[in-house]
């Protein structure tokens, strides 16, 4: 019975597809043939829904660059963002059935979820995780490349401080939209990925649609990502962000995708089924939080005189209606579904290219063809927008290259700035020296080499093929040794790491019984300033206490000298003898001051 009802959703969904263009979208093949030259997209694929029909799903190009295989309506994109939607629609599902409320503390659910400000993780609710008011900056670092699983992102994000007040100003950050999604797993006691699939693919037909680029391979119809690496065009690998799922982890195709606008535009409803409340789908195409008319949301929301934020959606004006929109990036895929409510008519673009911006000229090309206004070229504008964006950065990157002080050295050798340096939110970044060069290493996704820049900065060029170039300046001690370093990487400030102290490697320990250990017991103390070390022998092996500091244990690497276990490289007690006695102690300290103790009569 199961298989019967998924093949009649299938035949209804493929009958669902027009054989052909309708009127409005007359040449839009061929724009689409233009405007892909112009952005150099390898591939693409589009479906539009009007009146609940989907009136055009097509591919176009190829699935990668270099081989013949076309795209078509059910080649499989990464859509990034465009999830959002998915898990607000999830949480939005938990309203409906009284399990939840928006307004909700999110520690309700989530009782270990904590925040750097203790009034912010008190008042946080489930409608301001999805909404990005939480006063953070979007530390996508945390997630991107890291070897994080979900909790251990949640739980990191509580050393993040705010970068503006909680509530104040719009913020786009995913990792909140983790928090969401795990909100959902807590309610449920499914994953996150399982209720989607359950409560959303399944009843909507999406059965190519899924949650993790670990299932891609169950598809013989997948498009390859792409890039622009030094200028050219180029596949590149697809990136797992299975840490952030609920955030921007489904891969889907336009005609699985048009099913889905189909359910939004049908306020809920789906062939006749509800799946979502009319109410439901109204809050989350309200607005919640005022947007800044940034550049990067300007792209996206063309001659908007409003520009807001609902729950998992982008809001704003177009010719006198309202828009419904979110896109979506991750490596080498650029995606964008896009409504007018009132019109019934929704777009979803689906590309198999970094920044490819084209998506949102397309989709306004359909807006105007449905709407009866005048053509306009989007895909020039669009590009020309585009481009002036890059120069900018271009410019600010001349600008850094300008700065650069030639003719300088290191205040080091290459090998005293290796060692371990770690942040508190982001872990630990590993300098090594390798062939005469450094090399760093602070994720899975950021490997790079490490090439002088000027004085104790060096400049990391990263495998990674869409890793920028970044800084690495390094900060000297009194000591002039190296203590903690500056990096800068795209989704974050300015992050510091500072230095941790190596251990010691075990020293070659000496045998001493417990009857010649008995001879270094006692009572070492300075009047100025007052440091009191008793040692005694305990359980067989000698025990060093401090007043308010961890007992250590002394091992014997020499007749009189004894490393501190478990301490940075370099701690040791030497101890001065008289008469077969100890007279003093000397601890010790690596790169730092000795101290010298008397032994109390």
């Amino acid at each position: 019975m199961i298989r019967l009802t998924v093949l009649l959703l299938l035949v209804l969904m493929s009958s669902s597809v027009a054989p052909a263009q309708e009127a409005p979208l007359r040449g839009f093949d061929e724009y689409v043939t233009k405007a892909m030259r112009d952005w150099e997209v390898p591939g693409l694929a589009v479906a539009v829904v009007k009146d609940d029909k989907i009136v055009l799903a097509k591919g176009y190009g190829v699935r990668k660059l270099g081989e013949p295989t076309p795209v078509d309506e059910r080649t499989l994109f990464a859509i990034g963002s465009a999830s959002k939607a998915f898990t607000t629609a999830a949480l939005a599902m938990l309203v409906d059935e009284g399990k939840l409320s928006w307004d909700d503390p999110a520690t309700k659910h989530l009782p270990g979820f904590q925040l750097f400000d203790p009034y912010v993780t008190r008042e946080l609710t489930v409608r301001d995780l999805v909404c990005h008011r939480s006063g953070l900056e979007r530390a996508d670092l945390l997630w991107y490349g890291s070897a994080y699983d979900r909790q251990e992102i949640l739980r990191r994000i509580r050393y993040l401080k705010p970068s503006w007040s909680f509530r104040s100003k719009f913020g786009y950050q995913n990792i909140m939209y983790l928090a969401a999604g795990q909100i959902v797993a807590a309610v449920t006691g499914r994953s996150w990925d399982d209720f989607i699939r359950e409560r959303i693919f399944a009843p909507l037909g999406m059965s190519a649609s899924n949650t993790s680029v670990t299932a891609l391979s169950a598809s013989n119809n997948v498009s390859t990502p792409h890039a622009k690496v030094d200028g050219k065009v180029q596949p590149i690998p697809w990136r797992n962000i299975d840490n952030v799922a609920p955030a921007g982890s489904i891969n889907s195709n336009v005609v699985e995708m048009a099913q889905w606008l189909r359910l939004q535009l049908g306020e809920g409803m789906y062939q006749g089924r509800r799946l979502l409340s009319s109410g439901a789908i109204k809050e989350m195409h309200r607005p919640q939080m005022i947007l800044d008319p940034e550049p990067q949301w300007l792209l996206f929301m063309r001659d908007a005189h409003f520009m807001t934020y609902g729950l998992g959606w982008f809001l704003h004006d177009y010719r006198g209606r309202k828009v419904v929109q979110h896109g979506g990036a991750i490596d080498g895929m650029s995606a964008l579904v896009a409504m007018i409510p009132e019109e019934k008519l929704g777009v979803v673009v689906l590309i198999n290219l970094s920044g490819a911006y084209l998506h949102s000229a397309l989709v306004y090309r359909v807006f105007d063809a449905y709407l009866g206004a005048p053509a306009r070229d989007w895909s020039t504008e669009v590009l020309s927008a585009f481009k002036a964006l890059q120069e900018q950065q271009e410019a600010a990157q001349k600008k850094i290259e300008q700065a650069r002080v030639m003719g300088t050295t290191p205040s080091l050798a290459l090998p005293k700035y290796a060692g371990t340096y770690e942040n508190e939110v982001y872990g630990q970044l590993k300098i090594t020296e390798q062939n005469g060069k450094l090399l760093a290493q602070f994720s899975p996704a950021f490997i790079g080499e490490l090439e002088h820049w000027h004085y104790d900065t060096f400049q990391a060029k990263w495998r990674n093929p869409l890793g920028s170039k970044t800084l690495v300046s390094f900060t000297l001690n009194e000591q002039a040794e190296a203590s903690q370093v500056r990096l800068g990487l795209p989704g974050v400030s300015e992050m510091i790491f500072r230095r941790v102290a190596e251990k010691a490697p075990p020293a070659a320990a000496v045998a001493m019984s417990e009857a010649e250990m008995k001879k270094f017991a006692g009572v070492f103390a300075l009047s100025a300033p007052p440091i009191e070390v008793i040692i005694e022998v305990i359980g067989g092996k000698l025990k060093a206490t401090v007043p308010g500091q961890p007992v250590y244990t002394l091992v014997p690497v020499g007749p009189t000298r004894f490393q501190i276990e478990g301490a940075p490289a370099g701690f040791f007690v030497q101890y001065e003898m008289a008469d077969g006695q100890p007279k003093s102690i000397t601890i010790e300290q690596g790169a730092g001051p000795s101290l010298t103790l008397p032994r109390k009569p």
